[in-house]
């Protein structure tokens, strides 16, 4: 048997030790991260005005980053329907209930994600684009919506996260107000798709990651949603609001 080339068999067994490449990219799920046994789809009877539904999303790096100190969100929402419901209109001239919000402090549950910010940051919902705002949705289809949100901390207190561990980014609430009675607004029933389309992650010297691909998945579905459309493109995000959010 012939024998191989000392660099070619070098090259074969460093490939047969050298482990996975770490993934990255993002997780969208309902209740819990992903890896904790957060689900993709949440039905609700639209009997309450009270209490709500939260999605959690979480993201993996592609490489070591040193000085965290914020986040960049894009979640693209998508009713099956000609136009977005009243139920959904969080912002705007058209708008029917605010019922959109965040939280960055960090569930103790969720077990196998990793607090980015060690429940420090300072952050919010900072806009939903929808067909009836300015700026509008992008793409400006009347049954989308896109929410922007934001969150940081000091330069003082920056993390230094590592690549292939999933950290935990955001929920975003969900809320039941103004669903049923006087004043209720039409369409919680409307099944719609909800995508995390974008994580970046920045760090004190403005250098930053975009993570967009799914680890498991990025959509997680409203009323059982059907064939949901991938993720369009995105609004920016200023780092002035970043920084206005920190003070």
């Amino acid at each position: 048997m012939p024998r191989l080339p000392s660099q070619l068999l070098t090259l074969l067994l460093l490939a047969a030790f050298a482990g996975p490449a770490a993934a990255a990219g993002v997780n969208l799920s309902w209740d819990a991260c992903t890896p904790d046994g957060g689900v993709q789809n949440k039905t609700f009877a639209c009997n309450a005005n009270s209490g709500g539904n939260s999605l959690f999303a979480s993201f993996a790096l592609a490489s070591d980053m040193a000085n965290v100190i914020g986040i960049e969100a894009k979640v693209d929402i998508t009713a099956q329907a000609d136009s977005l419901p009243a139920w959904w209109r969080f912002e705007g001239p058209n708008a029917c209930r605010g019922g959109l919000s965040a939280a960055f402090g960090f569930d103790s549950e969720n077990s196998n994600c990793t607090d980015t910010f060690q429940s420090l940051a300072t952050g919010a919902v900072a806009a939903v684009h929808t067909y009836w705002t300015t700026p509008q949705v992008p793409g400006g289809n009347p049954a989308t919506a896109q929410a922007l949100l934001v969150a940081a901390v000091p330069a003082s207190m920056a993390q230094n996260l590592t690549a292939g561990t999933e950290y935990f980014g955001f929920r975003l609430i969900l809320s039941s107000i103004k669903t049923v009675g006087s004043g209720s607004c039409d369409g919680c029933s409307t099944p719609v798709c909800m995508t995390l389309s974008q994580v970046k992650v920045v760090a004190s010297d403005n250098s930053a990651q975009v993570l967009a691909d799914p680890l498991v998945a990025s959509t997680a579905t409203w009323q059982s949603a059907g064939q949901c459309p991938g993720a369009f493109t995105a609004q920016n995000v200023t780092w002035g609001q970043v920084r206005c959010l920190m003070h």
